[in-house]
C-alpha cells in the first residue's frame, strides 16, 4: 500500500476514532457501547490469546490476520475483539449479523470487499452469530476467504463443530474466548465508574458485598455486567450525582434476574452433561447442586429422571439392579403428584444412583452382543434348540438331545451350550467385582466349574 493510501486511511481511522469519543458524551447510549475498547491495552479478558506473547497478540502488533471463528458465551468480548483486529491490520470492516442477513447481502459485502481490494485495503468480514447461517450460506463465503478477498470473523456463541460446516472450519482458526473472571469484571466496575465520559462526573462509589454480588450475578459476561451496573445507577442515582451502590441495590435487581439456559443451545446440554457424570462420577453432592442449576434455569425435571433411567443401565447396570426401580418410581411420582413432591423424588433418585455401585458390563455386553449380531454370519440355531411340533421336524433331529435345566441337580445342565458352534466360547458379559455383580460373578465361575466338570459337553 502507499504512502498516500495509508494517510488516508489513518485519516479515516481517526474520523471514526472521533465519532466513538463523540458517542462517549452520548447520555443515551448504554454504558456497554460507551466502555467498549479500542484498543488491545484497553481490552479486558481473554489474556490466554491477546496477552503480549501470544501468538494472536503478535500477529496484530505486526498489523497480521486470518481468518477465524470466535466462540464463546455472550457478553465476552467476540464483536469487540474483531473491531480492534480490523483497526490493529488497517483493515477495512464489515459487519453482517446472520439474525438479519441473507445472500443478498453476502453479495453486497464481497462486492464491498472487492471494491476495497482494487483501492488497497484489506477487508474484514465479520458476522455474528454465524451459526445462525444455513450450509449454502456458510459456503458462500469459502471462495472468497480462499483467494484472499475477506479475512473472515465469524462470532458464535454455539459449538462450532456442531454448527459450521468443515469446509468452513478447515479455512479458519478457532479460538474459544472465556467467561470474564472475578478480578477482570471487578477491573470493569472500577473502570466504568472512573474512566466513563458520564459515570465519572458523578460521585459513585460500591460496597464490597454489593460489587461480589453485582459480578456474581453477570455470570462472566462483562455487557450483562455493564448493563446491570448502569440499570442500578439510573434507578438510584440522586439529584446532586452522589450515589453509593450496596447490597441491597443489587438484590433488588437480582430478583428481576433470569438464568441462561437454552435447551437448544450448549448450557443446556453443558448442564446435563456434568448432572450424568457426576451421578456416574458417585458424587451426590455435585449431582444435587446440577440437578437445581437445572430447575432454577427452567428446565424439564422429567428430562433429569428420564436421564436417571439411563445412568441406572449404562453406569450401574447389575452391579444393582434396583436403581432401575428407583428412577422409575420417581418419574412416576413427580407424573402423579406434580413438581413439589415430585422434584424432591427425583433429587432422591440422583443421590441413590450416585451412591450405588457403579458397572457398565452390562451395558458393554449388550453393544458387544448387537455387533456380533449385526456383523458376523446369521449363524443357524442348533437343533437341539429348536422345538418340533411337526414329526416332520421330528424326523429333522429338531429338538433331539436338548436337555431339560430342571431335570439336572440345581437346574443346570452342566456342560451343555446354548451358542452356536461357531461362538461356543463367546464372552461377552463378565461381572465386576461390585455390588450385586460379584454375587454375579460368584455364581458364573459356579457354573463354569460344573461345565469343566461335566462328562457329556455339548462341543
Amino acid at each position: 500500500m502507499s504512502d498516500d493510501l495509508f494517510a488516508i486511511f489513518d485519516k479515516e481511522l481517526e474520523l471514526q476514532k472521533q465519532q466513538v469519543q463523540e458517542q462517549n458524551f452520548n447520555q443515551y447510549a448504554p454504558l456497554a457501547s460507551r466502555m467498549r475498547p479500542t484498543c488491545l491495552e484497553d481490552y479486558i479478558g481473554q489474556s490466554h490469546l491477546i496477552a503480549k506473547g501470544k501468538p494472536l497478540y503478535e500477529a496484530l502488533q505486526q498489523g497480521q490476520c486470518f481468518s477465524m471463528i470466535l466462540w464463546g458465551p455472550p457478553g465476552v468480548g467476540k464483536t469487540t475483539l474483531s473491531l480492534i483486529v480490523a483497526k490493529s491490520v488497517k483493515a477495512k470492516l464489515i459487519q453482517l449479523s446472520a439474525v438479519s442477513s441473507g445472500v443478498k447481502d453476502i453479495k453486497a459485502a464481497i462486492e464491498q470487499a472487492n471494491a476495497n481490494l482494487r483501492q488497497g485495503f484489506r477487508t474484514i468480514l465479520f458476522v455474528d452469530e454465524v451459526h445462525r447461517f444455513n450450509k449454502a450460506q456458510q459456503d458462500a463465503f469459502l471462495p472468497y476467504i480462499e483467494d484472499g478477498t475477506i479475512i473472515f470473523i465469524g462470532a458464535t456463541t454455539e459449538n462450532p463443530s456442531f454448527e459450521l460446516n468443515n469446509a468452513l472450519l478447515s479455512r479458519v482458526v478457532v479460538y474459544v474466548l472465556q467467561k470474564l473472571s472475578y478480578d477482570e469484571l471487578s477491573k470493569l466496575i472500577n473502570s466504568a465508574l472512573n474512566k466513563d465520559k458520564i459515570l465519572a462526573t458523578y460521585q459513585i462509589s460500591i460496597d464490597e458485598k454489593a460489587k461480589d454480588a453485582l459480578i456474581m450475578l453477570s455470570d462472566g459476561d462483562a455487557r450483562n455486567l455493564l448493563n446491570n451496573l448502569d440499570l442500578i445507577i439510573d434507578s438510584n442515582l440522586k439529584a446532586d450525582g452522589k450515589l453509593h451502590i450496596d447490597l441491597d441495590m443489587v438484590k433488588n435487581l437480582a430478583l428481576q434476574h433470569v438464568p441462561k439456559y437454552d435447551k437448544g443451545a450448549d448450557i443446556y446440554y453443558d448442564l446435563i452433561s456434568a448432572f450424568h457424570k457426576s451421578v456416574r462420577g458417585s458424587a451426590p453432592q455435585a449431582a444435587l447442586y446440577w440437578y437445581c442449576r437445572i430447575l432454577q434455569a427452567g428446565g424439564d425435571p422429567l428430562y433429569v429422571a428420564r436421564r436417571l433411567l439411563a445412568i441406572a443401565t449404562e453406569d450401574i447396570g447389575l452391579a444393582d439392579p434396583s436403581a432401575m426401580t428407583i428412577a422409575i418410581n420417581a418419574y412416576d411420582i413427580y407424573k402423579r403428584v406434580g413438581a413439589a413432591e415430585g422434584e424432591r423424588a427425583i433429587a432422591l433418585a440422583a443421590v441413590y444412583l450416585s451412591l450405588m455401585p457403579k458397572s457398565n458390563k452390562l451395558y458393554t455386553a449388550f453393544n458387544l452382543a448387537k455387533e456380533d449380531a449385526k456383523n458376523l454370519p446369521s449363524y443357524d440355531v442348533p437343533l437341539y434348540l429348536r422345538n418340533a411340533p411337526t414329526k416332520l421336524m421330528q424326523t429333522l433331529g429338531y429338538h433331539e438331545g436338548y436337555r431339560y435345566a430342571h431335570d439336572y441337580p440345581n437346574a443346570y445342565a452342566a456342560g451343555e451350550c446354548f451358542m452356536p458352534q461357531e461362538l461356543k466360547d463367546k464372552v461377552y458379559y463378565e461381572p465386576s467385582n461390585r455390588g450385586l455383580e460379584q454375587k454375579l460373578k460368584d455364581k458364573i465361575d459356579f457354573l463354569k466349574a460344573q461345565d469343566d466338570k461335566a462328562t457329556n459337553k455339548r462341543y
